[in-house]
């Protein structure tokens, strides 16, 4: 493993928000469970506390950790589209703190293909916040030079991963209804298309 990997997986057990490619646009990276990173990343970001954060997670059963249980449909959006830009909102188990899910009840959970941030989450032992690293309202960043451009000295660590190999976020799938019903929140990387085909299919 390597030792910038080491570093950022240690300054986040450690409290601290980094910055961090992801496989869309770069991300502010805290651990969710410590409520003084959760908070920083909202000043950082000049965030409304009634916006929730999404997590970046690195499979399947560490979402059956942070979720209530879980439908169907989770398990085959995830079998077709992860690793990938999905991003999919279920409904949070009472471990996760009520700062994160923005009292929604609710959580949005991806499990990314960029190496960087599965490695961090591996060597960290913790699901990280995935929310842009950008202030709010702005354009996002896709690069490491454009985070410390606009974010200037408001977060000690940005990890550089490069360009962001692509420029759309992820797209956004809500299973959070009782009914059992998909509804698209927003579209991006992957089609809306793409995700009806599928459920067509079953």
């Amino acid at each position: 493993m390597s030792l910038s990997i080491t570093y950022a997986a240690d300054q986040l057990k450690g409290g601290q928000v980094i910055g961090m490619p992801t496989d869309t646009f770069y991300g502010l990276a805290a651990d969710p469970f410590n409520l003084r990173a959760v908070e920083r990343v909202y000043e950082i970001k000049s965030r409304s506390r009634h916006k929730p954060l999404s997590l970046m997670i690195e499979s399947v059963d560490q979402a059956e950790e942070l979720a209530q249980e879980l439908p169907s449909a989770f398990y085959l959006l995830a079998r077709r589209f992860w690793p990938g830009p999905l991003t999919i909102i279920v409904r949070a188990h009472a471990r996760l703190p009520l700062k994160v899910t923005a009292n929604s009840g609710n959580v949005a959970l991806r499990v990314p293909a960029a190496p960087i941030p599965l490695a961090v989450i591996r060597a960290a032992g913790l699901p990280i916040t995935a929310t842009s690293a950008n202030l709010s309202g702005a354009t996002e960043c896709t690069s490491a030079e454009a985070v410390k451009e606009q974010l200037e000295d408001r977060i000690h660590l940005i990890v550089d991963g490069g360009t962001s190999p692509r420029e759309i976020a992820s797209t956004i799938v809500d299973l959070s209804n009782p009914d059992g019903k998909w509804r698209l929140i927003r579209q991006g990387a992957i089609p809306q298309e793409q995700i009806a085909e599928m459920f067509e299919q079953e």
